[in-house]
């Protein structure tokens, strides 16, 4: 069996990893453990500090030898101390923008704990994890009666892009955003957030999202190891 500890990036993806990822890779032998940092005195999950990060990096990855530590943190509001920050603006897409950010955030964790570099897997969801319910909205207005009235306005925001990791990172254009404005009740992403990708299924989210794949069969990948 492999264990792989995942930093999350708040409890909406907390309860996403345990209520979808977790069974789907029981059956490898891979063992999926969600947890939140504490990013206050008081409080966990939430604004990730890069400081901080290294910090409960660190200590995850020297408790135990064996296991595996991995990421679900959001691009959206990423702390900009993070490695590369500043790069990863220039590139050309978003999956250009992740995937520099994460190739400099495994060399500087590696680097730093002095771990092998196959026990650090990070993943950065474009642009965050609400992206991941437009793979189907037909679906996602299910969750609530009242949710069919809006599904020509969440139609239109998702025949905008590509793909749904491509919805943007604007403050009123976010993935997240774009649920409160038009859902009604509204869009609570503990409450709705899970509800929704288990209907939506994690085979449907892989079909529409790239990047959220690529992290999928990596942590496959790792049934190798058993």
């Amino acid at each position: 069996m492999v264990e792989v500890i995942v930093i999350a990036e708040g409890q909406t993806e907390e309860k996403f990893i345990k209520q979808l990822i977790v069974p789907a890779l029981r059956h490898l032998q891979v063992y999926i453990k969600p947890v939140l940092m504490n990013t206050s005195q008081s409080a966990k999950g939430g604004a990730v500090s890069f400081d901080r990060f290294k910090f409960n990096a660190r200590n995850t990855l020297r408790q135990s030898e064996n296991s595996v530590l991995s990421t679900f943190l959001d691009l959206y509001a990423l702390d900009p101390d993070f490695p590369a920050f500043d790069e990863a603006k220039g590139k050309a897409t978003v999956y250009d923008r992740v995937r520099c950010l994460e190739a400099a955030l495994h060399e500087a964790i590696v680097t730093h704990v002095g771990c092998r570099p196959d026990r650090f897997l990070p993943h950065i969801q474009p642009y965050e994890f609400e992206g991941l319910l437009f793979s189907n909205v037909e679906v996602l207005i299910t969750v609530e009666p009242t949710w069919s009235a809006s599904l020509k306005s969440l139609r239109k925001v998702r025949d905008a892009v590509e793909t749904p990791e491509q919805i943007n990172d604007g403050y009123d254009t976010k993935p997240s955003k774009r649920l409160e404005e038009l859902l009604y009740p509204k869009y609570m992403k503990t409450t709705h957030g899970p509800r929704a990708a288990e209907r939506i299924t994690l085979s449907v989210i892989e079909q529409e999202c790239s990047h959220f794949k690529a992290w999928m069969d990596t942590l496959r990948g790792l049934a190798e190891r058993c």
